[in-house]
């Protein structure tokens, strides 16, 4: 997924920093402002932003702005772990603390010292993680998981969420005490639908990366399709622009993406009658229209060579387009 924020210069986003990111928007402006002071200090940080906003690629940033930016950059994913594999990732284990344990392995929280550790979605974290991250946090100190012995890690923490964590406080599963430890600088990304000024340029970006990694000449949109991503909600942010520009590119056969070729999550219903009775199963491929073609025939069409991309599948034909296996079936009927 190309990163967002957007880095206009750096090739490799896990190169890029601060001075890469670039915006049009207030709401984007206002938020690498408060990242640029933040990479100046050694406070633990907090990114606040929806699901897809690119809060991973915001974290790196950070890092690599900062004078921690020649020290390790690990990233830990907290979601949907037992409390078993979470402090096994977070701090390691000793052979034999449990089943499987063949050998000794560090935690990311050894591995990040000098440099940043970024943990995305720690208000996923149980109570009794949250109480060891708090004081690894606090007073740099963790026990590998089958160990008494104490270590310690001189580690700059980034934290991200999606989750409302004030609500999540007040309800009493997440603790204050953490959040107010994690909390020293608070930045929030905007969600892409916040950032109409930026979104051009993004979606121009996109195409771009995706036709050198497909070996293509894709010079832009049509109007309808340029309209239809201008305006669309964008409810899965970046991560879902990154994937609806490049499966766009992939069933572009000419040039000019045309509009059937955006796969997003109303993929069907912008669609007019007038506008989908000129385009042809051609037209589908090309871009070229004529005056044969009506609705459901194109949406066929459309299904089909979707099928045909993979392989036949129809759960992974589903999956890219949006819809349940059983709208799926329906339509082909």
């Amino acid at each position: 997924m190309t990163p967002d924020p957007q880095p206009n210069s750096a090739s490799d986003p896990t190169s890029a920093t601060l001075d890469d990111f670039h915006s049009a928007d207030p709401p984007m402006l206002r938020c690498l402002e408060l990242a640029r002071v933040a990479a100046e200090t050694e406070l633990p940080i907090l990114i606040l932003g929806e699901s897809g906003a690119g809060k991973t690629l915001l974290a790196r940033a950070i890092h690599n702005s900062s004078t921690r930016q020649k020290g390790p950059f690990i990233a830990f994913n907290a979601a949907a772990l037992s409390d078993t594999l979470l402090d096994s990732q977070l701090f390691g284990h000793e052979r034999g603390a449990f089943t499987g344990a063949q050998k000794t392995v560090k935690g990311k929280f050894e591995l990040a010292h000098n440099g940043t550790l970024f943990i995305d979605e720690i208000a996923d974290m149980s109570s009794s993680a949250q109480s060891k991250i708090l004081r690894a946090v606090e007073y740099g100190e963790f026990e590998r998981l089958g160990s008494d012995s104490l270590r310690r890690a001189d580690v700059r923490l980034i934290s991200a969420t999606h989750l409302p964590l004030h609500q999540l406080i007040g309800a009493g599963r997440f603790r204050r005490d953490l959040f107010y430890r994690i909390s020293g600088i608070t930045v929030t990304i905007p969600a892409l639908r916040a950032r109409p000024r930026d979104l051009p340029l993004l979606i121009a970006t996109e195409i771009a990366a995706a036709s050198r990694r497909l070996g293509k000449q894709i010079k832009g949109l049509d109007s309808v399709a340029s309209e239809r991503l201008i305006t669309y909600s964008w409810p899965g942010n970046l991560r879902e622009l990154s994937r609806v520009i490049h499966t766009a590119v992939a069933l572009t056969r000419t040039e000019i993406i045309p509009a059937e070729a955006l796969l997003t999550q109303e993929s069907f219903s912008p669609f007019t009658l007038d506008q989908a009775e000129t385009l042809s199963p051609t037209a589908i491929a090309t871009g070229k229209g004529d005056n044969h073609q009506s609705l459901q025939a194109v949406e066929r069409q459309h299904i089909l060579r979707i099928l045909e991309q993979v392989g036949g599948n129809k759960r992974r034909a589903a999956k890219a387009l949006g819809i349940s296996r059983s709208t799926l079936d329906r339509k082909l009927v």
